[in-house]
């Protein structure tokens, strides 16, 4: 806003409209190329899963439950890519990894691709790449190209009754 101002002041009122929109258009695509991400956990004694930073929730070593706040897009796969690769790095106990599906309102071919390849990781790492609240277009996609056949893990339909059976039986669920 304080760009359109300044050019409706200095140059006029078109050229004011055109750096505003040109700014507007920058801002949208820095911000989907760089998505969202939160390690997430349930909160004790309820459904609701939230930030691992921001909220005292119950947490799991070998278990990791990642939500993805944006579509994915071939302008974002490979910033989520180094956020997986990170991810991996700073938690080296991990069995499996839940990707929480819920803020993906579209996935392109490129994301799909991309998903396929770190799930091939992840199993060469002895991980399991699980999927939960996948939203249907979405999961619509993933079945037209076979998604599940290749996933080593599960698609839940919900992040809790993946929680529940991905941490059943293990003791290190602390807080």
């Amino acid at each position: 806003m304080m760009i359109t101002i300044g050019m409706v002041f200095f140059g006029g009122v078109e050229a004011g409209v055109m750096a505003g929109v040109v700014t507007t258009i920058s801002l949208m695509l820095w911000r989907t190329s760089r998505p969202h991400t939160a390690i997430v956990g349930p909160i004790r004694g309820s459904e609701h899963f939230r930030n691992i930073e921001r909220h005292d929730v119950e947490q799991c070593d070998q278990v990791i439950a990642l939500r993805i706040d944006e579509s994915l897009f071939f302008g974002n796969v490979r910033y989520l890519d180094n956020q997986l690769n990170l991810l991996l790095a700073q938690n080296p106990c991990l069995e499996h990894l839940i990707v929480m599906g819920s803020g993906i309102n579209h996935i392109d071919s490129s994301a799909v691709e991309s998903l396929l390849e770190f799930n091939k990781r992840l199993k060469d790492k002895g991980i399991k790449m699980h999927l939960s609240e996948v939203k249907g277009p979405v999961l619509d996609r993933l079945k037209r190209v076979n998604f599940a056949e290749h996933l080593t893990g599960t698609i839940y339909l919900s992040q809790h009754q993946a929680w529940q059976d991905l941490t059943k039986g293990l003791t290190n669920a602390s807080n």
